[in-house]
């Protein structure tokens, strides 16, 4: 590619993707379930989002030879045709870390609430403790709950670690949440893990949470689960057969959302940044973006707890103010049942508002009480006593 001027494709729900990239070459926008074999033909580098399937179909013949997806997941690329077409990749591997872990807190602090039980001393199960999993341990340490770690690639290869097996931790967890990537073949295959037996094996009563991939759950076990008890809840951000999703499965679902949890301003701008870095690697080129100056300020910058009683109604009314998952799940129940075809469904997350994370939030509390702050700052809020 050296010396010619490179054609750059990028998804138009990667933020400042002509920004970044238009330092590099020159960059066209498309939408990322639109691009298609022709699009690609005469492009040097493809940007794309988890909606595209990078595959021979898709790229033979052109004349790509760097492809960046904005994504921790990979599953929608096919990784070995790249390597045998000597196509460099990269990904986004922890950049929504923390938007899909503050998504999760949101969640466990409605459900909860709903269920007039306390999180603290409840025991939660994370399955997949990579850089998502990593965050919602912290979360979960912070709001007093009991982590049990499940990873089995992990656990053989830090057998010293606090990892228990699946066995162990079903039966125990209040809460199970899903961090896994979708694998289909290995000892470790995720690919429709959560089935009838998995959801029999969990404590009676208990929440199910999945923010990884649709193709890990059983849908129709998990409605069998619901229907009986056995399972509590369903919070559920992910489906099969996205975008065409199942209006009965949302329905049924306490919370549903739009394959969102990860969809932060600031995690999705975060993957920009990572791609844009390692193209320049792979130009070797310096790298001399700054999109600080571009961001746009908290929409909720401070919130006052001083008035509100009990630690944990403190810490729900702040992230809902910061965060208002509700609103999420009733634009998905209206567009399903309106548009079942799933263009309702990409609408969404296309036109997704810009979520800021929790640390661009001040939390004002009082001095005396210092279990709250505490637990504020472990949630990643700034802290203000008075």
């Amino acid at each position: 590619m050296a010396g010619e001027p490179l054609t750059i494709l990028v998804d138009e729900n990667v933020p400042y993707g002509a920004e970044a990239f238009g330092r590099v070459g020159t960059v066209r926008i498309r939408p990322g379930r639109q691009i298609t074999a022709d699009d690609v033909r005469h492009t040097d580098v493809l940007i794309v989002r988890s909606v595209t399937k990078v595959d021979a179909a898709l790229l033979t013949g052109s004349r790509v030879r760097f492809v960046g997806t904005a994504t921790i997941g990979t599953d929608h690329c096919d990784l070995q045709f790249l390597r045998d077409n000597g196509i460099e990749f990269a990904s986004a591997p922890g950049s929504n870390a923390t938007s899909v872990a503050e998504y999760v807190t949101a969640a466990l602090l409605l459900s909860a609430h709903r269920r007039g039980r306390a999180l603290a001393g409840a025991t939660l199960a994370v399955l997949g403790v990579g850089n998502v999993g990593s965050r919602v341990i912290g979360k979960a340490r912070a709001l007093g709950m009991r982590p049990l770690l499940v990873d089995p690639p992990r656990q053989r290869e830090e057998p010293d670690a606090s990892f228990v097996s699946l066995d162990v931790a079903l039966p125990q967890a209040d809460y199970v949440t899903l961090h896994v990537p979708l694998t289909k073949t290995g000892p470790d295959a995720t690919a429709g893990m959560a089935n009838a037996a998995f959801f029999a094996a969990m404590k009676p009563g208990a929440v199910f949470l999945n923010t990884s991939r649709g193709g890990v759950q059983d849908e129709a076990a998990l409605t069998a689960a619901l229907d009986s008890g056995q399972v509590s809840q369903a919070v559920l951000d992910v489906w099969r057969g996205e975008p065409a999703i199942d209006p009965q499965m949302v329905q049924r679902a306490f919370l549903a959302s739009p394959h969102i949890a990860g969809y932060s301003f600031d995690g999705k701008v975060a993957a920009t940044r990572m791609l844009y870095d390692a193209l320049c690697r792979f130009l070797d080129q310096p790298r001399d973006l700054d999109l600080a100056p571009l961001l746009p300020p908290a929409s909720v910058p401070r919130v006052d707890l001083t008035r509100i009683g009990g630690d944990e109604d403190a810490l729900r009314a702040a992230v809902s103010a910061v965060y208002d998952i509700e609103d999420d799940d009733r634009m998905l129940r209206v567009a399903t049942v309106a548009d079942p075809s799933g263009a309702a469904f990409d609408r969404l997350r296309k036109d997704y508002r810009q979520r800021r994370e929790f640390p661009h939030t001040t939390l004002v509390i009082s001095s005396a009480r210092r279990s709250l702050a505490a637990q504020a700052s472990g949630l990643g809020f700034r802290v203000e006593t008075q």
